[in-house]
């Protein structure tokens, strides 16, 4: 403990501190070197729908499990789509 109790003011770090263009600059950078190396990935429409099915689920899983609300349908397995 230094025995200072005064709170020093939070200063932005790492890219908060940066100029924005810096920024874009660096995730430019990044983003063509993911792609030209193959470990890029870009959504397809069914991809994302699949994610967003997905994300809307979770929440209602957890909710069951918790037995704070009602979430019959959202816990019984999707066929349609198989």
């Amino acid at each position: 403990m230094s025995g200072s109790t005064a709170a020093r003011p939070k200063r932005p770090r790492g890219f908060a501190a940066m100029d924005p263009k810096k920024v874009q600059e660096i995730a430019r950078k990044g983003g063509r070197a993911a792609h030209e190396a193959g470990t890029a990935h870009r959504f397809n429409a069914d991809e994302a729908r699949e994610a967003g099915r997905k994300g809307g689920l979770a929440p209602h899983k957890r909710r069951a499990e918790d037995g704070t609300g009602e979430a019959a349908e959202a816990t019984t397995p999707d066929t349609s789509s198989t």
